[in-house]
């Protein structure tokens, strides 16, 4: 830190109680100045050298008064002993904490060089434009100390200046950096400075560009925003370390959650600091700030109940970049009248607007550069059906969301931003758990989001065997693995033939084989649905010969393995050889008995019937 030492002679200045100060000396004093609750007993010849405006006072005074009053004294005691002590001549020390303090005392006591060359406002000017402005770390602390000292401050222009060279520090190149900063984020393994071993100019060589915003943060908001308008103003400045500044901010003055309980004030500061951040973010809506710290931020300004626009404007801030967010990201808690956990109608709104954007942009493209922007679009597509899907599995755990609200935001989501619906599955079955008392006209349209074809084996396994689904979903999902399982090995039997053959009408055999299991299957699944139909109709019947089925109810297994195992049954003979066939492996994966096999159809479909 800078400091200036004016004056020789040593403080003999002295206190009597908290209220009196006075100067040990032969002399009597003969002039009492009183600023604030502290009274002064002083010299007039060594105040009237250096201060026009005290002769002004004293010559008011007249003879008659020896006590003078100084009224909104800048500063308070502290300011003008240290006026005094230059007017003794008695050292006094000036640094960064009380040169504004002292620069404004002066000039309420007139201490120009036309009162005596070389004054106390020069020499405090000469100190504050060689050292505090040159000074990264001092000039912060004296703009922090002008807000004590308004308007003076202001008025004789030290805000402003105070401002500009922090802005224009802001600015130079990180290379050419030789003053000390804090920095106490993680930086990243280029940026990152080893403090042993490493010579001064790598160490210079490695100041990362964002150097800066941590020593601004303890600024008051309002000096915050006045910095930050004149380092954007300059135009030197990335977007993105600007959003970073801004970052660093909210987390250093707001806080990590927020209680309805906190005090009016307190909401009202939160409040306009928010608006204020919201103000300060890049022009550039596409750049600057993370969507993460945008929907931060946007949860914030609900919150404590930002204005309309701001709000607004995060919205669409969001919306271009909604892709990179995480579904934490996302759970902006719901407001009243909205009785949900989350408002999951922002998060729709946010969601048709990104998607409106990403077709703006798709129709605008230029064809000289179009498959490179598609396929930047469908991996931003892909995230954001990875994104959305994880949304509506943690939404899904609500028990007062729609299942209107959950559809509606599914089926917003474009089917090129699914290519595996696994999280989309998963989702589902969060909510059919969660809310049992759906119907199944309900059941079967939230499980119609859901297209079979695109599970994994290990999210097909598991539908295959999740009692929550329709028995046409399990049905589906089963035919499927049927499908790609046949579909598979047969792939494998055309490569061991074409290894050995060297034929080149593979793809069109195994189309013919596929096709021939395909409408196997079909048609076996056709018979399943008419016999449950009669099973419907004979539901009495089958009531009466419950009792003589019981024991090979028993011995069955599951609903959706019994199914599988009549798919197998119907598409084994196309993939297994003849020899297999006849082999004692001949059975299915699940290995029932043919005796069962007469059984499956009935025991199945009562069970399917007692939990409809």
């Amino acid at each position: 830190m800078k400091f200036m030492k004016l004056g020789s002679k040593p403080d003999a200045f002295q206190a009597d109680g908290k209220s009196v100060r006075y100067v040990a000396s032969e002399l009597e004093t003969d002039v009492i100045i009183n600023v604030g609750e502290v009274k002064f007993n002083l010299h007039k010849f060594p105040l009237l050298s250096k201060s026009n405006r005290l002769q002004k006072l004293v010559s008011k005074a007249g003879e008659n008064s020896d006590e003078i009053d100084m009224v909104d004294f800048p500063g308070g005691p502290k300011a003008f002993e240290i006026c005094a002590k230059f007017c003794y001549g008695m050292i006094v020390t000036l640094n960064a904490y009380n040169v504004v303090a002292a620069r404004c005392a002066a000039e309420y006591l007139e201490m120009t060089e036309d009162v005596d060359r070389g004054n106390l406002i020069f020499k405090i000017e000469v100190f504050l434009n060689s050292s505090i402005f040159r000074s990264w770390k001092d000039s912060i602390i004296v703009l922090q100390t002008t807000k004590s000292l308004l308007p003076w401050s202001e008025d004789l222009k030290i805000v402003g200046r105070c401002i500009d060279s922090i802005a224009s520090k802001t600015s130079v190149d990180p290379a050419s950096i030789t003053w000390s900063y804090t920095y106490n984020r993680k930086l990243s393994v280029p940026d990152k400075i080893v403090e042993e071993g490493i010579n001064f100019r790598e160490k210079i060589e490695s100041v990362p560009k964002d150097w800066w915003v941590e020593d601004i943060c303890e600024l008051d908001i309002d000096l915050y925003k006045r910095v930050m308008i004149t380092v954007k103003s300059k135009g030197r400045m990335d977007g993105k370390v600007i959003g970073e500044a801004l970052k660093t901010y909210a987390v250093r003055w707001l806080p990590d959650s927020f209680d309805d309980s906190v005090s009016d004030a307190r909401t009202w500061r939160y409040k306009y600091l928010v608006e204020t951040l919201i103000c300060l973010l890049p022009p550039d809506k596409g750049v600057g700030c993370s969507c993460s710290f945008l929907l931060k931020l946007l949860k914030f300004a609900i919150l404590v109940g930002v204005n309309d626009s701001p709000r607004e404007d995060l919205v669409k801030r969001i919306s271009l970049k909604l892709h990179e967010a995480s579904v934490k990201d996302l759970l902006v808690p719901a407001r009243p009248p909205q009785n949900t956990l989350y408002d999951v109608e922002l998060i729709q709104c946010i969601v048709n607007r990104y998607l409106m954007h990403e077709k703006y942009n798709q129709d605008e493209k230029n064809e000289a550069n179009g498959d490179f922007i598609l396929g930047h679009e469908h991996v931003t597509l892909m995230n954001l059906g990875k994104l959305i899907d994880g949304y509506l599995a943690e939404i899904a755990h609500d028990p007062n969301l729609t299942i209107a609200s959950f559809i509606d935001l599914s089926r917003s989501i474009p089917d090129s931003a699914r290519s595996i619906q696994d999280g989309l599955y998963k989702a589902i079955d969060i909510y059919l758990k969660e809310h049992l008392s759906l119907t199944k006209a309900e059941k079967k349209k939230i499980c119609g989001l859901m297209d079979v074809k695109k599970l994994t084996m290990e999210a097909s396994m598991h539908a295959a065997q999740n009692e929550r689904l329709p028995l046409r979903v399990v049905v589906q999902v089963l035919f499927f693995e049927q499908v790609r399982a046949a579909s598979g090995v047969q792939a494998l039997n055309n490569n061991a033939r074409d290894t050995s053959n060297s034929t080149t009408n593979t793809d069109e055999e195994w189309e013919k084989t596929a096709a021939d299991d395909n409408k196997s299957l079909k048609k076996q699944m056709s018979r399943m649905k008419i016999k449950e139909e009669d099973f419907r109709k004979n539901g009495k019947l089958l009531k009466k010969n419950s009792k003589s089925t019981k024991s090979g109810v028993q011995l069955l297994p599951s609903r959706s393995r019994r199914i599988f195992d009549r798919l197998w049954v119907v598409g084994r003979g196309h993939v297994e050889n003849r020899s297999s066939e006849t082999s004692g492996s001949s059975q299915s994966p699940t290995s029932v008995a043919p005796g069962d096999t007469k059984s499956f159809g009935s025991s199945s479909r009562q069970r399917r019937h007692s939990i409809s």
